[in-house]
């Protein structure tokens, strides 16, 4: 997330923008506003249902046509 805002503000680097677990819970800490939202869930999305996969919640799936998703060894 930092990476793709550095794109669009030299202090993304500073940012907050982070991920983790708390037990079988995602938490995604995005920026403020919308359209920086945007921009960081299109990078990280792809990876999203993968990760709650394993921490065992519900498969998500998507239309691969609007955003693609990531699972090892799925092609």
């Amino acid at each position: 997330m930092r990476t793709t805002s550095l794109r669009y503000v030299p202090t993304a680097i500073l940012s907050r923008q982070t991920a983790g677990t708390r037990g079988q819970t995602l938490i995604v800490n995005l920026p403020g506003r919308p359209k920086a939202i945007r921009e960081n869930l299109e990078a990280v999305f792809p990876a999203i249902p993968y990760c709650i996969d394993l921490i065992g919640g519900p498969r998500l799936e998507s239309d691969p046509d609007i955003m693609p998703v990531f699972r090892p060894g799925q092609k």
